[in-house]
């Protein structure tokens, strides 16, 4: 069941032109993956979804009801005055569930994210990646049919952006989220995806859409010969468009 799908979306900003007669769709349970060079406009997909940006050419489907979007930002964006247990019922305080019902409902996760002994505390007492478990489980937990993830690790040191890649891929498994992630990290996109899509350079198009059967787990172990294949051939796509040969 198609979950999301954007047929012919064009947005142009003032004499500018960003994206191109962009076509995607996301399967129901299904980890999809944008890459692109940088100012490509994969952010302003992000903001179309969510609406904060006007549709203004082409369809935008989505199946169920609206609003069907929980959105995670490149950076945590926790709130440095409110406690973890405050910060992760702050989307759904905002829905206009009480706050009582609200905790009720994180209280079952806070294990399952590794924040069960850390509600009390302020995001300045927790590490990057602690800040972004929590960010997530804030976005899960608003019980959205569709995760928009907009490079959630790329702020992240390399040791630390490794093993919550790990983490996040075992949570994955388990639930299934139908997912949308926006990254520059190809690696990042051939361990999480099932599939993925290239965009050009502005004003963006789509130029590639990636299939990756590699079995799962594919984190936490050696890539296989196949995920260096897949890598090599994205990186010199994306290399094609900023007029570069590796």
């Amino acid at each position: 069941m198609t979950a999301l799908s954007l047929n012919d979306v064009s947005v142009t900003f003032g004499d500018i032109p960003v994206l191109d007669r962009i076509n995607l769709h996301v399967e129901q349970g299904e980890f999809v993956s944008i890459l692109g060079p940088s100012g490509a406009g994969k952010s302003t997909i992000f903001r179309l979804l969510t609406g904060t940006l006007p549709l203004q050419t082409g369809t935008i489907s989505c199946a169920g009801r609206e609003n069907s979007f929980a959105f995670m930002p490149q950076r945590d964006a926790l709130m440095p005055w409110r406690r973890i247990i405050d910060n992760l019922t702050l989307g759904l305080e905002v829905q206009g569930i009480p706050r009582k019902d609200a905790r009720a409902q994180v209280g079952p996760l806070l294990g399952e994210f590794g924040l069960a002994d850390f509600t009390t505390h302020y995001p300045a007492q927790l590490s990057g990646g602690m800040r972004q478990r929590a960010a997530l489980l804030r976005t899960i937990v608003q019980g959205r049919s569709i995760q928009l993830l907009d490079e959630p690790f790329g702020a992240l040191d390399a040791l630390t952006r490794t093993q919550m890649q790990t983490w996040f891929e075992d949570r994955w498994r388990a639930a299934r989220w139908t997912t949308l992630l926006v990254t520059h990290d190809v690696r990042e996109a051939v361990a999480l995806s099932d599939r993925i899509y290239v965009l050009s350079r502005r004003p963006a198009r789509v130029i590639a859409e990636i299939n990756v059967p590699i079995p799962r787990p594919r984190l936490g172990r050696p890539p296989s010969a196949q995920a260096y294949e897949i890598e090599a051939y994205l990186l010199e796509t994306l290399l094609q468009q900023t007029g570069e040969t590796s």
